[in-house]
């Protein structure tokens, strides 16, 4: 059984309260990048310098960057290219991205949001390396989840629902109970075909259609429901 702070420190919009949409789940799973942890900065440095690499423009480079394994992104801009060259060449991103923290900050509202679920069964699901993950969590000073599934625990990188699964099941809990929170195409997509409610965290997330989209994690209240459940409060974006 777990417990669930009937008042918090997060303070939400008042003049969008009415247009709240209440979520009921047993579990949550967390994405890290873009829903906890703004770490576009370094993103950008790393990923716009391979582009350059290549020979490929790095505004396209970002739009199919976010949410999934390196190795992943590797394989859809350069096609017929071997795997084992991208996996080798995205352990070399990965070192790179684990030593660059510059910027790396939380997504407003996150330290706040992760206080109030510490009691609430819940999972850390990033396409990052676990070094990565580490590095960036620290970086921007969150609590690290006790569960965690990292690239290391998967075969198939996000859009695959391999790692919400695991997640899942790890926490004992079925998809339906779950809910997840992305920002990105490809993580909103897993949570789908794992048969999870997405809530779209940030401004990439509201193009993908999650089942409900917060600006922010400000935006998201946790309340405790019944039967050892938890409630999400979350408010959209103003029209």
């Amino acid at each position: 059984m777990f417990s669930v702070p009937t008042r918090w420190s997060l303070r939400m919009p008042s003049d969008t309260a009415a247009a709240a949409v209440t979520l009921t789940a047993r579990a949550l799973l967390l994405d890290m990048d873009g829903t906890l942890v703004d770490s576009d900065a370094a993103v950008e440095r790393v990923w716009r310098g391979w582009a350059a690499e290549h020979g490929l423009d790095g505004d396209e480079v970002m739009k199919v960057v976010h949410g999934r394994q390196g190795y992943a992104t590797m394989a859809e801009l350069l096609p017929g290219r071997p795997m084992e060259v991208n996996i080798a060449e995205n352990r070399r991103l990965l070192a790179q991205e684990t030593a660059d923290t510059e910027g790396v900050v939380p997504v407003p509202g996150a330290p706040a949001f992760l206080a109030a679920i510490e009691d609430v069964p819940h999972a850390l699901v990033t396409s990052a390396s676990a070094p990565l993950a580490t590095a960036r969590m620290a970086a921007a000073g969150l609590r690290m989840p006790r569960v965690r599934i990292t690239a290391e625990s998967v075969g198939a990188s996000k859009p695959h629902p391999e790692g919400f699964l695991k997640a899942a099941a790890e926490l004992g809990f079925e998809p339906g109970e779950c809910v997840v929170f992305e920002d990105s195409g490809a993580g909103v997509e897993a949570g789908r075909a794992a048969g999870m409610r997405v809530v779209g965290v940030g401004p990439r997330a509201a193009a993908f259609s999650p089942t409900v989209h917060a600006p922010t994690l400000e935006h998201v209240r946790v309340e405790p429901g019944d039967g050892g459940a938890v409630r999400l409060r979350v408010v959209p974006a103003a029209v």
